[in-house]
Order: C-alpha cells, then structure tokens, then sequence
C-alpha cells in the first residue's frame, strides 16, 4: 500500500499533511532551542553561585587547609564542573539538533515545493486537454447537425417539382460538402479521445502515482530524522552522564575526606604558643609585721593588675628580625618558613647563575652571537645575590636551633618544676613577661578627633569627633597609631582621623 495508490485522488490531504509534518519539524526546532537557553541560564547561574562562595586571598587560602575548608572549595569546584557540562549539554543540542534540523527542514520544503508543483502542472495539463478535447466534440455536434440539415434539405428540394436540376444538384453538393465537413471533425474527435484516455490512465496509473509516492518517501524520510533528533535530545545528556556522575561523586567524597580531629589538631599546631600555664597566685599576709600606727599605704594597698595571659594585645614588643617577640612554636614556624623562602630564592639566583655561566661560554665559543664581557655585570651581581642568600639562610638556620635548643631547655624546666623544684623556679619564667606588664608608658604626644570611628575590630578603639587623646605609638606607615583615652581605654586608629598637636 501506498500514497499513488490508495490516496491517487486525495491530493489535498497529501498536501496539508506533507506541510503538517514540516511545521512539527519546526516546533521541535523551537522546543530545542528553548531548551538550551534554560541550560545555558542554569548553568550561568550555577557558575555564579559557585563563584559567589570560592574563596579568595590569604587569610581564606590559610582556612582551607582545614579539611572541612577545603571540602566546601572542592564542592564549588566540582560545581563549577557540572556548569561547564550543562553548557555542553546546550552547545550539542544547539549544533547537532537545531542547526541540522533547520538546514534539514529547508532541504524539505524545497522538495516537496517541487513535488507538489509538478502534480498541480499534471493536473493543469490534462485539465487542459480535456478542454481541447470537449472542444472538439462540440464542433463536431455542430457539424454533424449542419451536415443532416443539410441532407435533409436536398432531399426536399429533390422532391420539390419546382426545383430545377440545377437547384437540386447545388443541394446535394453543400449536403455532400457538409457530410464531408462532419466526418472529419468525427475522426477528429475519436482521435482527440483517444490521445486524451490515454494522457489520463498515464496521469492516473503513472505520473501523479509516482509524485505522490514521491511524497510519500520525502516524508517518511522526514519522519525518520525527526525521530533521531528525538533520541539525540536524551543521547547529548547521557553522553555527559558520567562526567555529571563523576561531579556528584567528587562532591559525595568531599564530605567523606572531612576529618575533624585532624582540624582540630591543626588549629593547635598554628597558634599554640608554646607557653605554661601560669602558677598559682600566693596568699600575700599582711597582718604580719602590721605597725600600730597605721597608715594610708596600709590601709590602701596598692592595686596590682591581675594578669592572666602571659603577654598583652595592647603592649605588642616590636616586631624582631629572629621573630623572638613570638611565642616559642609560632617563632618555630616563621623562622621555619622564612628558610623555606630563602631556600626557594637562594635556588632561583643559582639557577640563573649557571643559565648566565652557560651563555658566556656559548659567546666565547661563538663571538658572532654575542659579547661575552657584556654578561659580567649580570654574573656579578648573581654572585653577590647567591653569598647575600647564604649569609641569611645560615643566619637564620642559626636562629632555628637556638629556638628549638631554648624549648627543649624550657621543657626541662617544666619538668623539673612538676618534680617539685619550687614556685620560685617556676615565676622566673615569667619574669621578663611580668617586666613588661609592670612597665607604664608615658603618652609621646597629644591629637584631636577630626572624625567619629567606630572601632569594631579587635584592637581598636572607639572615638568622636573633637575628643582629646594621648598618642601612646606613632604611626609605622600602615596607616594605624596607638592612643589613650581620658578613661584609660587604649587601642588602634586611623591616623588621618585626628589631627596632633605642633
């Protein structure tokens, strides 16, 4: 069964159904490309949101090495991963469905324009030699009715005794003549008739068979690429399934290699400081040895600052090229990282020196290429580089060891106060801390608020505009200065905020 066969005289419906199929063609087209926008809007989205939540600069860079840090980092990277599949998914859908179904669909349309124009000229033409061939049947009606006529009229002038012989041979030659005239336009008509039966059972059996059929192959072949563009649209996202699979698993085994011990431990290993607790404070009995007449220094006696860590916020030492203002495990580690970067430079300027070493004998070898005296400055000042690096690496390594030989000696100390040496052992460990404490510092200058600050980070202070205050530490050219309020209150801020007296 088939089109030209069974559906020869249903030429309208072939029609609007070939048209139908192109305009479904075209909607999938449009269902596609809507779907790749909502991808391409996700996963934009996707990409913002996981840039919105990474993490940038030291002070992050130093979180993430906790592991729960470094999970979360791992999750928005591996969503940044699937953005990036997503954007995929919208590109093979955008080139492999939209772009060769649109250059498909036009190939179409122009074949079946074709197709059905050549079944609307079939149809013209025989429609056409059917009008011939009525016509040709008309005039012979007409010229076989002029011939009977005729014949019938010299019949009559034949019988008519009045008629001459001329008048009766006249009738009979127009009667003879219009017979002839019939006759011929009767050949003419069955040979029209035959040609036109034939033309159409050729319209009918062959040529609009064939173009329907035609129609029929064009859209069956239409049906069968819109099919596959029905299965693309599934098969583009499997074919980044495991990619996809591959991201979830990497956000699964980010909450897998969180390890809060280990965090915890690290936290200790960065800020510990190294130090003992402090000991118990000593009952101080003042009823011994009280005079009789008492006296105001007895009555009062002299407040003492408690202090319960073992340095201040407030009262920062300076900053020490050896990092001995630090406690013992954090000096440990600055001088530790310092070797680490002098290390790293001392290797870069030996490298360089051997590149330069190299070139000069490229030069001697080929003076063509270049001057070799003109690589002496630069070997120079390499080498002068390199023993500069030395020194501050040997210098440093220096330090190290004296940090690590103090924390064992320190250590012993410890132990042999647990062991029962005495409070008095134990105190002279905090004696430089408590020589800082007790040290009061005079103001080096006066200053005027010109504006309100709201200290709200650790280590400043609060103050509004016009209030007096003693300046206790200049600023260091970072922008910050230490002062005192008239309350005692003592912290950081900025120094373009007051204005200090001449």
């Amino acid at each position: 069964m088939d089109w030209g066969t069974d559906l020869w005289d249903q030429n309208d419906v072939i029609d609007k159904h070939t048209q139908s199929g192109l305009d479904l063609v075209e909607r999938y087209i449009k269902f596609v490309k809507e779907r790749t926008e909502i991808e391409q809007s996700y996963a934009k989205q996707l990409r913002s949101l996981s840039k919105k939540y990474a993490k940038r600069g030291s002070k992050e860079e130093q979180d993430c090495r906790f592991s729960n840090h470094a999970s979360f980092q791992d999750i928005l990277n591996e969503l940044n991963d699937y953005a990036g599949q997503r954007e995929l998914i919208a590109e093979n859908m955008m080139t492999g469905i939209c772009v060769e179904l649109t250059k498909f669909l036009q190939d179409f349309k122009q074949e079946r324009k074709t197709h059905l124009a050549d079944a609307k000229k079939a149809q013209q033409n025989l429609e056409s030699n059917f009008k011939h061939l009525e016509s040709t049947k008309k005039r012979f009606a007409k010229e076989w009715a002029e011939a009977e006529k005729a014949t019938q009229q010299a019949e009559k002038t034949e019988n008519d005794l009045n008629a001459t012989k001329l008048d009766v041979e006249k009738a009979k030659q127009h009667a003879h003549a219009r017979t002839h005239t019939a006759e011929e336009c009767r050949n003419d008509y069955a040979a029209l008739l035959q040609k036109y039966n034939k033309e159409q059972n050729f319209f009918y059996y062959t040529e609009i068979p064939q173009i329907f059929n035609k129609l029929q192959d064009m859209d069956e072949r239409r049906i069968r690429r819109l099919a596959g563009g029905y299965s693309q649209f599934s098969d583009i996202e499997k074919n980044v399934l495991p990619i996809i699979s591959k991201c979830l698993e990497g956000i699964s085994a980010a909450g897998g290699k969180i390890n809060e011990k280990q965090d915890s431990l690290l936290l200790i290993e960065q800020h510990k400081s190294g130090f003992e607790r402090p000991g118990d404070v000593e009952f101080e009995d003042y009823t011994q040895g009280i005079k009789a007449a008492t006296s105001e220094s007895s009555l009062n006696p002299p407040k003492v600052r408690a202090k319960l860590w073992p340095f201040s916020k407030k009262h920062k030492p300076p900053a020490a090229e050896d990092f001995s203002h630090l406690p013992p495990e954090q000096r440990k580690k600055r001088l530790q990282a310092k070797i680490d970067d002098i290390t790293k430079e001392l290797q870069k300027a030996q490298d360089q020196s051997e590149a330069l070493e190299k070139m000069k004998g490229v030069y001697e070898q080929n003076p063509q290429m270049g001057d070799p005296s003109s690589l002496e400055p630069q070997i120079t000042e390499t080498t002068q580089n390199i023993g500069r690096l030395r020194g501050e690496l040997t210098k440093y390594e220096t330090w190290l060891s004296e940090a690590v030989g103090g924390e064992e000696s320190a250590n012993a100390i410890n132990n042999n106060t647990q062991h029962g040496v005495g409070a008095v052992e134990r105190s002279h460990i905090y004696t430089d801390f408590d020589d800082e404490f007790d040290d009061i510092e005079n103001p080096i200058g006066q200053c005027t608020a010109l504006y309100t600050f709201e200290g709200n980070s650790e280590g400043t202070i609060s103050i509004t505009e016009g209030e007096q205050l003693s300046v206790m530490e200049e600023d260091k050219g970072d922008g910050w200065m230490r002062v005192l309020k008239s309350n005692g209150e003592e912290g950081y801020i900025p120094s373009s905020y007051v204005k200090q007296a001449s």
